[in-house]
């Protein structure tokens, strides 16, 4: 098992740092020059559109309303990689990394509104709203299908498997770290109850289809992250007199003028890059899938939406994170990331602190876990929406989520760096040539604003695009309303 760890790290390693990140980093500045800074000049519009209300459905119930889709992409974006991602890149490339966080969520934010925008125009219809992704508009903006096949393959194996196991593995992981934390002796028995109690919760809600996940997803997203960002706020707050050496630490270690843990300037962006998509997804293709279920008046809305949420988990939720580790003085190296996060708030806060984290921990990764099957969900249902291969991919999920519960971390994450690299070269390959498409999407948005109406877009406004099903003009909409229920 070790060596088939080393060698997915090996490639893994080469594969993001001479061909992934690269080729973000140069679609990222060119989506950022196409669209003159969309994802900075909007920043107002993109909190203004969480307000908006759906429409109704096919099945007369409302449809996910925009912060419902934010709260299902939040939730797999506010997971664990923001508490021991962002540990893992400290412990390897010290406190430069969070810099490169920084810098990369501010230039990818233009890839996620891409993306996203892209998704809501491409979206289809069923029976309870929307829904739409990368496999959507490679199918329906490309003409490519067979792209559109390879990636919903991908995320369905990278959401749906490697990436929920390392949610459940994480929640199983905490749950032991507290108990340690008393002093006493973790049962060999306790993982896999763990797992089998995750099991059923996230069977409860995700049986209940894409509205049960979406409501969940807004009770719980706002709720973990305010706990989560009090606790981090008191930590800093306790050692407020050490902010300015920790920002003057973060900028020193990212451009090489101060070493920690022997890390390189190369090591340093590629664990800040690297850790950083994990945690905000910017580029990766995932959240365009919850961008997609929205019912909005616009496209590019959600993109901006979506942008925002790149701000929010980088920003803030990584941002404390940091803070939190760098006040307390870190040792450093690769062995000591899933413990940085734990020791920093016990040496400011105290051993109860741990059991809150834990508390935290379970809510990030549960969340998480949801988010991860309604990506998996959406894609299997653009190559096969039959109810058996449905419900089928139902008890796989299921089951990879109790095996994740009871595996090694290592071997987990280290496919999970790996396949998300493999979506994200996928999704980026199909965004290159539609993004013409978006910044045609976004003259729409940007005239309309200039005339102070509110954006409302139908595919009669664009009509040299193709491969729209949505947007029909209102009318439209409505006569064909009526003829369905004549029928």
């Amino acid at each position: 098992m070790e060596q088939i760890n080393d060698l997915v790290v090996a490639f893994s390693d080469f594969f993001w740092q001479w061909l992934l990140i690269p080729l973000l980093v140069i679609l990222s500045i060119y989506f950022t020059v196409r669209l003159a800074g969309v994802q900075l000049r909007l920043i107002p519009d993109m909190i203004g559109t969480l307000r908006g209300a759906p429409e109704i459905a096919p099945d007369g119930k409302k449809s996910v309303s925009s912060f419902q889709a934010f709260s299902i992409s939040a939730a797999a974006r506010i997971g664990t990689g923001n508490v021991v991602g962002v540990a893992g890149a400290i412990a390897v490339g010290g406190p430069g990394a969070v810099f490169w966080m920084w810098i990369m969520a501010l230039l990818v934010g233009a890839a996620s509104f891409v993306e996203s925008t892209l998704a809501q125009l491409y979206k289809v219809r069923d029976k309870a709203g929307f829904r739409g992704g990368p496999a959507y508009y490679m199918q329906q903006g490309l003409g490519a299908r067979w792209l559109g096949v390879i990636f919903a393959i991908t995320i369905t194996f990278t959401f749906g498997f490697v990436f929920n196991a390392v949610q459940s593995n994480t929640i199983s992981g905490a749950v032991a770290g507290s108990v340690e934390a008393t002093g006493a002796e973790v049962p060999g028995w306790l993982a896999p109850l763990v797992g089998v109690l995750v099991v059923a919760l996230t069977a409860l809600v995700i049986f209940g289809g894409v509205r049960r996940i979406a409501q969940t997803s807004a009770m719980l997203v706002p709720f973990m992250a305010a706990l989560y960002i009090v606790m981090g706020l008191v930590v800093v707050g306790l050692n407020a007199d050490q902010i300015p050496a920790v920002f003057a630490m973060i900028v020193k270690s990212a451009f090489g003028i101060e070493q920690f843990a022997g890390a390189t300037i190369g090591t340093v962006i590629v664990q800040g890059v690297r850790r950083g998509m994990f945690s905000n997804e910017a580029g990766l293709g995932s959240a365009p899938n919850a961008a997609a279920s929205a019912s909005v008046s616009h496209p590019v809305k959600q993109g901006l939406v979506q942008t925002f949420g790149v701000y929010f988990d980088t920003l803030v939720i990584c941002s404390m994170t940091a803070f939190v580790i760098l006040v307390s003085n870190p040792t450093y190296g690769e062995e000591r990331g899933p413990l940085l996060t734990q020791e920093a708030l016990e040496s400011s806060l105290g051993t109860w602190s741990l059991h809150l984290l834990t508390v935290i921990l379970l809510l990030l990764a549960y969340s998480s876990v949801l988010g991860n099957y309604y990506y998996g969900e959406a894609n299997v249902g653009f190559m096969n929406s039959s109810p058996g291969v449905m419900n089928g991919f139902k008890v796989a999920f299921l089951v990879a989520t109790f095996l994740g519960s009871i595996g090694s971390v290592q071997i987990v994450w280290s496919l999970a760096d790996l396949t998300m690299g493999i979506m994200a070269l996928v999704n980026l390959v199909a965004l290159a040539p539609l993004a013409g498409i978006a910044a045609l999407v976004l003259k729409d948005y940007v005239a309309q604003r200039k005339q102070g109406i509110d954006p409302v877009f139908t595919r009669d406004r664009l009509p040299q695009l193709r491969g729209i099903e949505c947007w029909e003009p209102r009318e439209e909409r409505e006569g064909s309303t009526e003829q369905t229920t004549a029928q």
